[in-house]
């Protein structure tokens, strides 16, 4: 049972750390481009304001997603509580890896409003 708890803990993280990170993002962009933390990609840094633009875009999508991801999270991971350590290790790393997989396709949504919204050159259309 004390693994079982642990890997739902664990399974829980990403949308939990989803939530709090899209919130900042959302609510405090970094107030300079930079190649540390934020979203960073070669399209967000062309201005300050596709910079601003894509933190606050990205940040409101984890959010949605992060609350979205914690039901099913929840729910796929109830029916392994009684089971064997590797079953529940087995359901634990393909939860994660879709998790981690969704997290990757949030790059997608966020480049392409970058791109309706801006020019090459990080102009405003």
């Amino acid at each position: 049972m004390f693994f079982f708890v642990t890997m739902f803990i664990c399974n829980l993280l990403v949308p939990i750390i989803l939530i709090g990170f899209g919130y900042f993002m959302y609510k405090y962009p970094p107030k300079q481009i930079n190649g540390i933390i934020g979203y960073r990609t070669k399209m967000s840094r062309k201005s300050m304001e596709t910079w601003i633009f894509a933190q606050k875009y990205c940040g409101r999508l984890w959010l949605k997603i992060g609350f979205l991801m914690i039901i099913p999270t929840i729910l796929v991971q109830i029916p392994f509580i009684h089971s064997s350590v590797d079953a529940i290790g087995t359901a634990t790393f393909i939860i994660e890896m879709v998790q981690v997989a969704i997290v990757l396709l949030t790059i997608v949504p966020v480049e392409l409003a970058l791109r309706r919204v801006f020019d090459e050159n990080g102009i405003r259309k």
